[in-house]
């Protein structure tokens, strides 16, 4: 039997949503078939895939709906009976999925019971997993404390550090100063040195004419008085 969009204008995306959706809609319900089957990861991984199956087939669905306004009004009818149709399915679909992604002991490859007395509970297993959890937890804690009171002591020998610096920094600036200071001194040292030497050689230089004055007025004063008594 062909089918009566075929023959209407503008159908042709209509009908390509629509053979896409049966597509996926076909491989949804393998998958809702092939999950009560499955426990424990597979069970898992078949659920998520049922979930994206169901997420596709629902934007298929709104890309039919918005493309019916491009079809003919005279074929709408038949097109909102399908569209229906569809919904239902889609919607059935979604309970079932609920439903098997509810059934916890299958989803946990029955290690999960509501009973903790039940045989198999893993009630002792979660309480060790959450006694753990808190060990960790609290273990977390005390290294945050430690970590906290680390960046205190590293803040605290920063601050010692930047002050440090400073005065460093400071008693830098002051030897330097007194090392210009000294320089000055040094230069004014060097001249005073300069003019002592100048003024020794002076003083020698001076006592060394007295000297020559005095053996010459000596020489004289003996020459005057032998010249007396010859």
């Amino acid at each position: 039997m062909a089918n009566p969009l075929d023959t209407d204008a503008g159908s042709e995306l209509f009908a390509s949503y629509e053979a896409e959706f049966k597509v996926v809609l076909a491989d949804l319900e393998q998958k809702l078939d092939q999950i009560p089957e499955l426990s424990g990861e597979p069970r898992k991984a078949a659920v998520s895939q049922a979930e994206r199956a169901l997420e596709e087939a629902d934007e298929l669905l709104g890309q039919m709906r918005l493309e019916k306004q491009n079809i003919p009004s005279t074929s709408r009818p038949k097109i909102n009976s399908r569209l229906r149709t569809y919904e239902s399915t889609v919607t059935a679909s979604k309970s079932k999925l609920a439903s098997l992604s509810s059934d916890r002991a299958a989803l946990f490859a029955g290690r999960y019971t509501d009973d903790p007395s039940a045989p198999g509970s893993s009630s002792d297993i979660h309480l060790a997993q959450r006694q753990q959890l808190l060990t960790s937890t609290e273990r977390l804690d005390r290294s945050s404390q430690r970590l906290k009171a680390s960046q205190a002591l590293a803040n605290e020998t920063e601050a010692i550090g930047a002050a440090a610096l400073a005065d460093l920094h400071t008693q830098r600036e002051t030897i330097m100063h007194t090392q210009g200071v000294l320089s000055q001194s040094e230069g004014y040292v060097d001249r005073s040195v300069k003019t002592l030497r100048g003024m020794a050689r002076r003083m020698a230089t001076n006592k060394i004419i007295t000297i020559a004055i005095i053996t010459i007025l000596v020489l004289l004063i003996i020459a005057v008085i032998f010249s007396k008594f010859r």
